[in-house]
């Protein structure tokens, strides 16, 4: 029999594992769903092992039978990911089993290579290996007793109602009417709103809720796209008593929903403000777009995976440091989560069909409507969509501010020109006023 170097072999294999799984989540499964990232990279490696047990064995005198413990664990739960996991609940239940069942087995592998494997790429090759998936798997197990304590640490601070299949999270504050809807922006929750919702719920009643797997929201069955979230919306204030005339407010991608929720029920509708609202013909008119989307359409599918190995809570331990101390603590437990992360790229998914509902809606009479644009860092483009945006209302304000997208919900300065937008449009909605053009 000819034999072969086993550090070639353990080389070849190793690294094909690893070029193979990045060749995959870059290429054909790239922007899938989660069940279907972790599933796929799962079964390359466990391939790679699998071939360095076979091959070691055919063609060494070397046989590293051990590397079958590895594989056979990998393709289990990668084929169970992908077969019987396509939902995060399934998948939330297996992070309690995984860490330590993980953690044994490379305990197993490492002791057998130590005895069979007689090569210097044991030490730079193979234990660098078991160490980052030992190092995944306490990662693992820290974020799923993290995510636990952050439940129980942190309640719910609205009310949770069900609106068919799953509860959404709603908080309102303050009195009057007519009543403010804070509708976030992409992948955010409803804490965001901290400097406004305080502002503003000094004039009149303001609610901020939690989208579907957001928050404290549950997710959702199945993908949602910008008609889902708008019907979701309405038969949240139906079941938690918030009547109307509603004055919406959208942040960012937030405009989306609330110009389909006006055309969906105008008659609930009284006014409009949308802050550095993004523009329903933005694939059209901004030609960097497109790029970005796809870009991030892809990065934003392997972040599920990666909040489930505690990254997102390394990455937002200190972050959100502008925000309300209240609204701080809660984003950052929330962001850090698979379940949020899983929810971004599940929205983000659904951004090209969601426009295109949007689109449709391009009237909103005489009712107020103040458009409001972040100035700083602004692309090119993005002023005149904005101006085109106003034109929805014959009763309409366009003010552009010195501040950046994000800076106009989470900065407390850059925040002042959002609530007073708000306030002006429902001062306009209560005295059936003109809104002044400046």
């Amino acid at each position: 029999m000819t034999t072969y170097s086993i550090a070639r072999i353990v080389v070849g294999c190793l690294a094909a594992g690893l070029v193979c799984a990045l060749a995959l989540v870059v290429g054909p499964v790239a922007g899938a769903q989660e069940h279907v990232i972790t599933g796929t990279i799962l079964l390359t490696f466990a391939a790679s092992w699998a071939l360095l047990a076979t091959l070691s064995i055919l063609w060494t005198d070397q046989p590293q039978r051990w590397a079958a413990v590895p594989a056979a664990f990998m393709a289990l739960a990668g084929a169970g990911l992908i077969v019987f996991a396509p939902n995060g609940a399934a998948i939330d239940m297996l992070g309690r089993v995984w860490p330590p069942l993980l953690l044994a087995l490379l305990a197993v592998a490492a002791i057998r290579a130590h005895r069979d494997l007689h090569s210097r790429t044991r030490g730079w090759g193979v234990y660098p290996l078991l160490g980052a998936y030992a190092l995944s798997a306490l990662g693992g197990g820290y974020q799923t007793v993290a995510e636990f304590h952050d439940r129980r640490t942190h309640q719910a601070p609205g009310q949770l109602v069900d609106v068919g299949g799953h509860r959404l999270h709603l908080l309102c504050v303050g009195s009057g009417t007519p009543t403010v809807i804070l509708e976030s922006g992409l992948g955010e929750a409803a804490a965001y709103w901290g400097w406004i919702s305080t502002a503003v719920a000094h004039d009149t009643r303001v609610c901020a809720y939690d989208r579907a797997g957001r928050g404290w929201s549950d997710p959702a069955a199945v993908a949602q796209d910008g008609i889902a979230v708008a019907t979701d919306l309405h038969i949240l204030l139906d079941r938690g008593h918030v009547t109307g005339p509603f004055v919406l407010v959208g942040h960012s991608s937030g405009a989306q929903y609330v110009r389909i929720f006006a055309g969906r029920y105008p008659e609930q509708v009284a006014g409009m403000v949308l802050l550095d609202g993004q523009p329903a013909e933005v694939f059209e008119s901004l030609p960097i777009f497109p790029v970005f989307y796809n870009g991030f359409r892809r990065v934003s599918a392997l972040l599920p995976s990666l909040a489930r190995l505690g990254v997102g809570r390394v990455l937002y331990h200190a972050g959100f440091d502008t925000w309300p101390a209240k609204a701080r603590d809660m984003q950052r437990f929330t962001y850090s989560s698979a379940r949020a992360a899983r929810s971004l790229r599940d929205e983000f998914a659904e951004l090209p069909t969601s426009l295109a509902q949007a689109r449709s809606f391009q009237n909103l009479g005489d009712r107020p409507l103040v458009v409001l644009t972040a100035g700083q860092d602004a692309e090119a483009g993005w002023l005149p969509l904005q101006d085109k945006m106003a034109t929805l209302s014959t009763n309409s304000s366009h003010r552009i501010v010195p501040y950046t997208h994000d800076a106009l919900i989470t900065d407390r300065t850059a925040a002042q020109p959002s609530s007073q937008a708000i306030r002006d449009v429902v001062h306009a909605v209560r005295f059936t006023a003109r809104l002044d053009k400046s």
